[in-house]
């Protein structure tokens, strides 16, 4: 966890530094956040549960191999059986893990797959030892370090796993009638470690976790304003086109509203910066709240000018969602002594809007829209133009 965490005040409020200033000490985050690590990590390691697959089955045919070497030919048909069916099951889930669309499914795969390798590893130790007392059972270590480091299971899933396995261990030994200081010894060598990998992936998921919150930290510095929590210039421009295209290809409309606060330069040299900062995140909530469905995109462009970009709204409505923005911060009340357009603070609205149908370039959008907010201030200013 970072010493200092002065730093995170600049990104409050935000579930990150919120969750990163409490720690994480049990490896859980707020549930919210947690739904949304467990989604990240899933995606992220799916080029490594494929690699990890593929080298466990080459790693299961090669101790095949091994196997017809050194088990006695009384025991190897079973040995083999196991081995076979094992590689089935192994191969199956493979097949719907390297396939995106049943992502769901991901997890219990990979913790199938854990399973079936380490309780066969088990089993085939138990059928070998009963004609070989020396058969070596080291390998059930492998598929305990694979749950702990390699298929990307989180700290409880691959104890939970390793714990299965070294049970499965334990019973097929006893069935096998191995004596029990040898089993003691063996349990014993298997317990630490499986501790020592526990201890290990409880570091990596620590700093796994560390490295989710802060990279989301980053990226709210990088495209968010850290006063409002508003979209900002850089982030506007990323996803502006996008969304048009998007709306290009759903044959959906797009609105544009550019608003200005009227007179904020004087306002700050009359309350003064701190009450200037508190006024921005007032008017930031209401652009927020203004944007409120999935598309919708609320923007800080800099200094007292905001954006609402809307997503699939008829004309008339974006002109009422203007109206109603302009009508909220007046009726807030915020006093300006200083203001040519009133007694309180207030803003212009400049409203453009875009139909796909029409073909036109995206460039006229925020063209028209800033031509709309220039007569608006130009008109009166506390006002709507289209």
């Amino acid at each position: 966890m970072p010493k200092d965490q002065a730093w995170l005040d600049e990104v409050r409020p935000s579930p990150y530094a919120d969750q990163l200033s409490q720690g994480f000490r049990r490896l859980r985050f707020s549930q919210a956040l947690e739904r949304e690590y467990r989604a990240s990590i899933l995606e992220e390691s799916f080029e490594l549960k494929r690699i990890a697959l593929s080298v466990a089955a080459l790693i299961w045919l090669a101790l095949t191999v091994f196997d017809m070497a050194v088990v006695p030919a009384s025991h190897v048909s079973w040995v083999i059986a196991i081995r076979v069916l094992a590689l089935a099951v192994l191969l199956v889930c493979a097949f719907f893990i390297v396939q995106r669309r049943y992502r769901h499914l991901w997890l219990p795969l990979s913790m199938t797959c854990i399973l079936v390798l380490g309780v066969g590893a088990a089993m085939i130790v138990g059928v070998a030892h009963r004609a070989d007392p020396d058969y070596p059972y080291e390998g059930l270590m492998l598929v305990s370090m694979a749950a702990y480091f390699l298929v990307g299971l989180r700290l409880s899933e691959a104890v939970v796993c390793s714990l299965v396995v070294l049970l499965a261990y334990v019973l097929a030994e006893l069935a096998a009638g191995l004596p029990v200081p040898k089993l003691l010894n063996n349990v014993l060598l298997l317990t630490f470690g499986n501790l020592i990998g526990g201890v290990g992936c409880y570091l990596l998921e620590h700093k796994s976790r560390e490295y989710f919150l802060v990279s989301r930290l980053m990226r709210l510095l990088a495209y968010h304003d850290s006063l409002t929590g508003l979209h900002n210039r850089r982030s506007f421009n990323r996803q502006f086109e996008r969304l048009w295209r998007q709306a290009q290809r759903e044959s959906k409309s797009l609105a544009l509203l550019l608003c200005d606060i009227d007179h904020f330069k004087a306002y700050n040299d009359s309350y003064g910066h701190q009450a200037g900062d508190v006024a921005l995140q007032h008017v930031g909530a209401l652009i927020q709240q203004a944007a409120r469905r999935p598309l919708d995109m609320g923007v800080r462009l800099g200094g007292e000018e905001f954006a609402l970009l809307l997503f699939d709204i008829a004309a008339d409505e974006a002109v009422r969602r203007a109206e109603a923005l302009r009508q909220a911060l007046e009726q807030a009340g915020i006093s300006h002594r200083e203001s040519a357009s009133g007694k309180v603070l207030t803003m212009s609205v400049g409203v453009a809007w875009l139909s796909p149908d029409s073909q036109p370039q995206l460039s006229q959008l925020y063209e028209q829209a800033d031509r709309a907010l220039y007569q608006a201030k130009a008109s009166g200013r506390n006002q709507v133009s289209v």
